[in-house]
């Protein structure tokens, strides 16, 4: 009899790549994958890890049994959905993923609210982006994830999986005090040409949607820095290297020698939750997206620039 546990493991590693990053994903040391995986080869008498580099590689075997994996937690994942329904309360683990200013900026107060009047759920948050997130939920790695999409930039929603919106968020440029558009009410985006950006990393949404919008106004962006932290993008504005677009969830307050401006129009995020179809029964799922919904308001920074 295979335990499902470290079935579990073994799909993780399938799904993130490393047993580093399915051991934080499964809340779980690596020594503990690690050990699982171990079990799992001694149960079956097959190799499953194979060193590649510093890191491993699954073998033709340990892929089959992922997927495989993956349908009996699928099926696991339906009866605990019957269970927690016929109990009527949220319970049991609810995984989330969620992109960086979401997880900074909206999900402590939703967990803490969560934690507070659900004891018999456990929630629990990890930091990803969008694009990774979202196939996270659709091979059953996480039960939901917080993502975001851009007005010229959608997300698209494989089948199966079904989503809610959480919100808009709304996005300043943040230029250094003694620019010139330093004192400007709003700014167009055809203004741009010739500035130099600092932004997120390529591959990144904010990254992608800054690049294609400039172009779509004639304006090819001069990259000079990049970070993933808004924070850092802020600060090195802040030190006069360059011009950002800043969406607001997150992104604190703005320090000495930088400011905002109005970017018109206003470029706009929105934020959804997604999950599994099969899993909207659930009491835990319901109740989250409810959350989050009701945190918005109170995590969402007004329409008018600051």
């Amino acid at each position: 009899m295979l335990d499902l546990a470290r079935l579990r493991a073994l799909h993780a590693v399938s799904v993130h790549g490393t047993v580093g990053a399915a051991a934080t994903a499964l809340g779980y040391t690596p020594s503990a994958v690690s050990q699982q995986i171990a079990k799992l080869e001694r149960e079956t008498r097959t190799t499953l890890l194979e060193r590649q580099g510093r890191g491993v590689a699954l073998t033709e075997e340990a892929r089959h049994l992922a997927s495989t994996a993956q349908e009996l937690m699928a099926i696991v994942e339906r009866a605990e959905t019957e269970l927690e329904e016929r109990r009527g309360l949220p319970a049991g683990r609810l995984t989330i993923a969620a992109f960086a200013s979401a997880a900074r900026g909206l999900l402590p107060g939703v967990l803490a609210d969560l934690a507070r009047r659900h004891p018999a759920l456990d929630a629990r948050m990890s930091e990803v982006d969008p694009h990774l997130s979202v196939d996270l939920v659709t091979k059953g790695a996480v039960d939901m994830a917080v993502v975001h999409d851009w007005d010229i930039a959608p997300l698209p929603t494989p089948p199966g999986v079904e989503q809610a919106v959480i919100g808009d968020d709304y996005c300043d440029l943040v230029v250094p005090a003694g620019h010139p558009l330093a004192g400007r009410g709003s700014v167009r985006r055809e203004e741009l040409k010739g500035e130099r950006w600092i932004t997120q990393p390529p591959g990144l949404v904010c990254h992608e949607w800054l690049v294609r919008t400039l172009r779509e106004a004639g304006c090819e962006p001069d990259i000079a820095h990049t970070a993933e932290e808004n924070p850092t993008l802020v600060a090195l504005v802040a030190e006069g290297l360059g011009i950002a677009l800043i969406p607001r969830l997150g992104r604190g307050p703005i320090p000495e020698g930088a400011v905002t401006v109005r970017l018109d129009p206003l470029p706009v995020r929105r934020l959804y939750a997604l999950w599994r179809a099969g899993a909207s029964r659930r009491p835990a799922i319901a109740e989250t997206v409810r959350t989050l919904q009701g945190h918005w308001p109170r995590a969402a920074p007004e329409k008018q620039a600051s």
